[in-house]
């Protein structure tokens, strides 16, 4: 059993009977008076206790907020990851090489003629991924993108437009020729 603060403080000797009965007594008299409107009721505390619940309950929604966002933040990596992980083409090993550009600074990746060639019309892209760079194809790439755009390495612009205003689309260029 639970003794109430009053019994343990009686049990504890702290304070004696009439001391209690006096406190219980000046308790039952200002609650009497306050019903009646004789007192006035000190709204300070109570007004203290609700702003600061209000004050805690702001807290706790900007917690949950931020929390929300790591959630999603994490869960938007992981969709990511997957994406890349599904979609990635087969790293090639060859002497060929495709150069290309991140934050200034040039670096290069194994090819054959065909991803070359789809790397340059747009129909594949080169995304980062663990710390290497991979190649996935372009429906994959917009769909990161969509997510966080920082991934995308290179991802060129298909213009079909220009293909059919092209000038020189009547010649044909060599096959030995390499830029």
């Amino acid at each position: 059993m639970s003794l109430s603060l009053r019994d343990q403080m009686l049990k504890a000797g702290l304070v004696n009977e009439k001391q209690v009965k006096q406190a219980t007594k000046d308790q039952k008299r200002q609650h009497r008076l306050e019903k009646k409107g004789a007192v006035e009721v000190d709204e300070t505390q109570r007004q203290a206790a609700l702003k600061a619940m209000a004050e805690k309950q702001q807290r706790d929604q900007a917690l949950n907020r931020e929390q929300q966002e790591k959630v999603e933040r994490k869960a938007q990596i992981a969709q990511i990851r997957q994406l890349i992980e599904n979609a990635r083409l087969p790293k090639l090993n060859s002497e060929d090489y495709y150069n290309f550009v991140d934050h200034k600074k040039v670096k290069r990746i194994a090819v054959n003629d065909m991803v070359r060639n789809k790397l340059s019309s747009g129909s594949l892209a080169i995304v980062k991924h663990g710390g290497g760079y991979e190649i996935i194809p372009r429906e994959a790439a917009l769909k990161i993108q969509e997510r966080d755009a920082q991934r995308i390495v290179l991802l060129n612009v298909v213009s079909e437009a220009a293909s059919d205003d092209d000038p020189y689309a009547a010649y044909q260029i060599p096959d030995d020729l390499m830029w």
